[in-house]
C-alpha cells in the first residue's frame, strides 16, 4: 500500500514520463463541445481512453450519446474495434455519465512494470479516438 503522498508522486511521475515519451498536444478537454471531453484514465486497476459526456442535464447527455451511438459502426470498423458504449457509466463519486471507451485491464499506475504497455495503449488509442472525433465533430455537435 502507498500513502496518499506516495501515490500522488507515482502518478505525477507516470504522467511526466508519458508526456516525455509521447510529446504532443492532445485534444482532451479542448473539444469545443461543452461537457464532452476526451480522457486518459490510469488507476491501480485499469487504463482507459474515452469520450466522456458529463452534462448535468440528462437530455443533453442522451443527445450526445445518441449522436455517438449513430456512429458506432464507423468507430468500430475504422478506428477501434473493441470500443465500448455505456449510456449509464457510474464514476467512483457516484455521478452517472455516458462514456465511449476502450479499456486495458490488469495494469496499475503503482506498478512500473505495466507502464510501458499502458503508455503504448494510451497513445495508440487516444490517437485513433482523436482522429475519429475530429473527423465527425460537426456531426456530433449539430
Amino acid at each position: 500500500m502507498f500513502s496518499k503522498e506516495e501515490s500522488k508522486k507515482i502518478r505525477q511521475e507516470f504522467w511526466t514520463t508519458f508526456g516525455k515519451e509521447y510529446p504532443r498536444k492532445w485534444l482532451l478537454y479542448n473539444t469545443k463541445i461543452k461537457d464532452v471531453t476526451l480522457k486518459f484514465t490510469f488507476t491501480t486497476k485499469i487504463a482507459q481512453v474515452s469520450i466522456d459526456i458529463e452534462p448535468y442535464d440528462d437530455i443533453i447527455r442522451a443527445y450526445y450519446y445518441d449522436k455517438l451511438l449513430s456512429l458506432k459502426n464507423i468507430l468500430k470498423q475504422e478506428y477501434i474495434e473493441d470500443i465500448l458504449f455505456d449510456d449509464r457509466y457510474i464514476l467512483e463519486n457516484g455521478k452517472v455519465i455516458s462514456k465511449v471507451y476502450i479499456e486495458l485491464m490488469n495494469v496499475s499506475i503503482h506498478n512500473k512494470k505495466t507502464w510501458e504497455i499502458t503508455m503504448k495503449f494510451l497513445n495508440n488509442h487516444m490517437d485513433k479516438l482523436e482522429s475519429f472525433f475530429l473527423e465527425y465533430k460537426e456531426l456530433i455537435d449539430n
